[in-house]
């Protein structure tokens, strides 16, 4: 039978990652600490490393979609659009229909 895959939360990642640019233990000890291969702990430093410096980034600067739940203007004339459409053929079938 097959094992189930293991997920990982960005926390446990986080710590894990941390602890290896730290290097006060191996990879090794750091992966067998956590049940997890040193490949996988490499790359998760990898990630930390490439990422730092986004945290550090004007915040002014950010992806306003990610902070923003509002969708984007064109998207809702889009929307608009598609549905002035949908009344517009509606209205013919019903005219058709109703004759």
């Amino acid at each position: 039978m097959a094992r189930k895959r293991r997920s990982f939360t960005p926390s446990f990642k986080a710590k894990i990652a941390l602890e290896a640019v730290k290097e006060t233990k191996t990879v090794a000890e750091i992966a067998q600490k956590h049940q997890v291969h040193p490949t996988q702990v490499n790359l998760w430093k990898k990630q930390l490393l490439d990422s730092a410096e986004d945290v550090f980034q004007d915040g002014r600067s950010r992806d306003s979609k990610a902070v923003s739940d509002e969708p984007d203007a064109a998207e809702l004339y889009e929307q608009i659009g598609r549905l002035k459409m949908q009344l517009e053929w509606l209205k013919k079938k019903v005219t058709q229909d109703g004759s």
